[in-house]
């Protein structure tokens, strides 16, 4: 396949930012106002455009962007699959457009529809409790652990250590040290899951918990999970499910039954609801029962005393007992709840495990087909292909070049220059064929085609240090100003 990405420019530039275009001096009326002064302006310079002209800059916008209607993600880690648009149908609904601010009395379609979701969920992962306050997975992390704090400190047993593998997210090693913990790292066996001596050796009187992902980053299933659990377990920890590789799992296997006993949910990645970029997501956290009264708060439940009137079931709003705060606004997000609710919902049983197989079919037949090396295995749902003598940074801008976006590189380090892989279900065998051709391509270029990749993307190779260490988030810092 040949790939070549719109370029759109005007003096030399890329298609300009509004702020770039020709701007219109807007009276806004701010001397009428009551606000004092120093709050209001008089003016606003807004770009003085056309409705076709706006239109042409949006379009012009998305044809320099790679996007996930553009072509295969087979980004690991925090996957941005496709999202099915019936989602979005549901999620525009005229009767979803609610405000958050009601009170209970009218929320009534709202509530039942977040109860269920939180039913799906306990189902899904073997939890007895849900709380679907956290907007991100990360913050369900992070809200997780602070549950498993709250719980030892209500027993009067402080505990100062977070064991977490060095496969893990980086995202464990961030939660549990934000929470207040040591974090202690976890040695990898030989074939790339826990060591079981490791983690005897490290678990003690101090040990609030284990962050584990099952199947974890390598796309390993931990084979001992149940004496892993029962080391901790008997250490008097508790073991934390990081959800980010749930999908391998639907409707086959669950946390709750390996002995986890908090996990969190990346609906995003599992349930198809858009969260690239940072965007809007959810979290959502789920509990074995004796953790659920330290649930972040409020939480949904249905009530028997019948204020609705009829056969319909109420539900309300509550605080568990000894939960630890609000996390996030309202309810939590609700349109990416919704989402969740609206993909679960229509897959049902069937079609979770039909998710999954696909899931894993799709990585396994992938891997089969690109020529570098896969050094750990079986794998489930992502593999991680080493890309040798070659930098996987080098590689995964090459990839570019083929109409594919890259996968996730350099990690794990367990695997040297790792290219990381996730297809997800959601792709064809034609899509994983382009994606194998692709790589192996790239894998027999030489290194000076590759640094000076990529050629065609509307951008060529971007300062990425620069970008994440001196961003410019709006349109007066790139003239220079705040």
């Amino acid at each position: 396949m040949r790939y070549d990405q719109a370029r759109w420019a005007e003096d030399d530039r890329y298609e300009p930012l509004l702020s770039e275009k020709d701007t219109t001096e807007v009276d806004v009326g701010g001397e009428d106002s009551p606000l004092p002064d120093d709050l209001t302006r008089d003016s606003l310079e807004l770009p003085g455009l056309a409705e076709p002209e706006l239109a042409r800059h949006y379009t012009r916008l998305s044809q320099m962007n790679y996007g996930v209607e553009s072509g295969p993600f087979p980004l690991g880690s925090c996957t941005m699959k496709y999202n099915p648009k019936f989602t979005e149908d549901v999620a525009a609904l005229p009767d979803a457009a609610v405000h958050p601010d009601r009170p209970a009395e009218h929320a009534q379609g709202t509530l039942a529809v977040l109860a269920g979701l939180q039913d799906y969920l306990a189902r899904i992962g073997g939890m007895d409790a849900v709380s679907l306050q956290p907007p991100a997975g990360a913050a369900g992390e992070f809200a997780g652990i602070l549950v498993a704090r709250a719980y030892h400190e209500h027993r009067g047993d402080e505990r100062s250590e977070v064991i977490v593998p060095e496969s893990a997210h980086g995202t464990n090693f961030a939660s549990a040290a934000m929470a207040g913990f040591d974090v202690v790292e976890l040695p990898g066996a030989e074939d790339g899951r826990v060591d079981l001596d490791a983690l005897e050796a490290a678990v003690g009187e101090e040990t609030a918990a284990l962050m584990l992902t099952n199947p974890n980053t390598l796309g390993l299933f931990e084979r001992d999970i149940e004496e892993i659990a029962r080391t901790v377990h008997d250490a008097g920890g508790l073991l934390y499910y990081d959800g980010a590789n749930l999908n391998a799992l639907l409707g086959r296997a669950r946390p709750g039954d390996m002995g986890f006993d908090i996990m969190h949910y990346n609906v995003h990645k599992t349930f198809a609801t858009p969260h690239g970029g940072g965007g809007p997501g959810a979290g959502p956290i789920g509990v074995v029962e004796d953790l659920a009264p330290f649930l972040p708060t409020p939480r949904v439940r249905e009530t028997d005393h019948g204020s609705g009137g009829g056969d319909a079931p109420d539900y309300e709003l509550f605080e568990p007992e000894h939960t630890i705060g609000k996390v996030h606004g309202f309810e939590g997000n609700w349109p990416v709840l919704l989402k969740a609710y609206a993909y679960i919902a229509r897959l049902g049983d069937g079609g979770l495990r039909d998710a999954s197989a696909k899931a894993v079919l799709n990585a396994n037949y992938l891997a089969e087909q690109v020529d570098y090396d896969v050094p750990f295995g079986p794998f489930h749902h992502e593999f991680v292909a080493s890309a040798g003598d070659q930098d996987a940074a080098d590689v995964a801008k090459r990839m570019l070049d083929y109409g594919v976006h890259p996968p996730t590189t350099k990690w794990p380090e367990i695997v040297p220059e790792a290219l990381m892989t996730e297809p997800t279900e959601a792709e064809s065998k034609r899509t994983l064929d382009q994606l194998a051709e692709a790589f192996n391509a790239v894998a027999g270029e030489d290194d000076a085609t590759l640094e000076a990749a990529p050629e065609r993307p509307a951008a060529r190779r971007v300062d990425q240090v620069g970008a994440a260490r001196e961003p410019r988030l709006s349109w007066q810092a790139l003239r220079g100003g705040e």
